[in-house]
């Protein structure tokens, strides 16, 4: 297993705050993040921010938490962040951008916990950065153990780091497993909402415009993410992502639909007990659980759950024609190499084709499907291959490749 588990311990007031680092602060998970760091102010500070595109959005983060560093990924834009934040008359934090400087931040500055939310191979280095430089990781970065998961299988092994799954459905299979023995685990399954298209036909997809595909019937989440649940992509992820949290093979992890987005997950114990993890749709839970562990939880994270008001819960049998993403993902994982980082960048190019129009969106399956098929037998044995292969998978893998006889 990648996750610790640990006997759970008790707060002490007079413990100094843990300082903390956002990678992708503007992101979803990442003003989740800061909103529970809010919440906590004697408990938590804010070393660094790392963003994207969203500068203004960084800059009310920088005006409210004082960071004394950020960083963007774009180095032609740190006059323009500059000038924004001269223009409010906020102090300078030290300020870098490019992948070198966001690796550095995330590996070198004082934080003890890294939230790794940013997306790409900028957020498995910074991962791995952290990692060797024995800190929490509070893991929502996809890539870092789908493309690279014996990479920081290695990092884990190397340094004194260690991996907190933020992802909703990986936290509430790490939380049913405190106290647990790991030999009496004999399965996990993952539920999935289905997306916003459940009911509807494979012949239905093809119609169906980006601007439905974002909304999303239970969380509130980015555009890609939202289209990642609705083709089942993102369960496939994170059916990659718990082989290597949890060790386990892919026939040991079951996935069904879950419409009410409630049971967030379940173990399944030799004994034939299941035990699950329940609460309303609201990252701010895993998000705080992964700050805070092993020690006491925070109150009043998320709203209190009224199981009489919410009636039943249901549960459906995934319909593996409707939804062939989980079956190319556990291809992948069992073609090991990089197939799993090939299934993972060619969804993540063939969802950007979509919202450009040159895909349509039942499309999408097979853009993957013809990736892994030319693809899939590629190896790595270091970050920098690995980025290599992104590299080639980028330059080929444009939206006409499905065409190719």
């Amino acid at each position: 297993m990648l996750v610790p588990i640990k006997a759970q311990q008790q707060s002490s007031s007079s413990v100094k705050p843990k300082k903390v680092s956002v990678l992708g602060s503007t992101g979803s998970i990442g003003t989740s993040t800061l909103e529970v760091l809010r919440m906590e102010p004697k408990s938590f500070q804010v070393e660094s921010l790392v963003a994207g595109d969203n500068l203004e959005l960084l800059v009310n983060q920088i005006a409210e938490f004082n960071p004394q560093a950020v960083a963007i990924r774009d180095p032609d834009r740190v006059g323009e962040l500059t000038e924004l934040l001269k223009s409010r008359n906020l102090p300078l934090p030290q300020i870098g951008a490019g992948a070198v400087e966001i690796e550095a931040l995330a590996g070198g500055d004082a934080s003890h916990i890294v939230v790794a939310a940013m997306v790409g191979m900028v957020g498995l280095r910074g991962v791995l950065a952290a990692l060797h430089a024995g800190k929490r990781v509070a893991l929502a970065n996809k890539e870092s153990l789908v493309a690279g998961g014996k990479l920081v299988e290695g990092a884990l092994k190397e340094g004194k780091g260690e991996l907190i799954p933020v992802d909703s459905e990986h936290s509430a299979i790490f939380q049913v497993l405190q106290g647990e023995r790991m030999v009496n685990l004999s399965g996990i399954t993952l539920t999935a909402s289905g997306g916003p298209f459940l009911s509807r036909s494979r012949q239905q997809l093809k119609s169906i415009r980006p601007e439905d595909a974002v909304k999303h019937p239970r969380w509130r989440m980015g555009a890609k993410i939202s289209v990642d649940s609705a083709t089942m992509f993102n369960k496939g992820l994170e059916l990659i992502e718990a082989h290597w949290l949890f060790s386990l093979g892919s026939d040991a992890i079951e996935v069904v639909i879950h419409p009410q987005s409630i049971v967030h997950s379940l173990i399944k114990l030799t004994d034939g007990s299941q035990f699950a993890q329940l609460s309303l749709p609201d990252m701010k839970g895993p998000i705080a659980y992964a700050l805070t562990y092993p020690d006491s939880r925070l109150s009043a994270i998320m709203p209190p759950m009224d199981l009489c008001a919410l009636g039943s819960l249901t549960f459906i049998p995934l319909d593996p024609l409707r939804f062939p993403a989980i079956a190319m993902a556990r291809s992948a994982l069992t073609s090991g190499g990089a197939a799993p980082a090939v299934l993972n960048l060619a969804n993540e190019l063939a969802v950007s084709y979509f919202f450009q129009g040159s895909l349509t969106f039942d499309q999408i399956d097979a853009f993957v499907a013809a990736a892994l098929e030319e693809f899939g037998t590629l190896n790595y044995a270091s970050i920098e291959e690995l980025e290599q292969i992104e590299a080639q998978l980028r330059r080929e893998l444009q939206p006409g490749f499905i065409a190719k006889d």
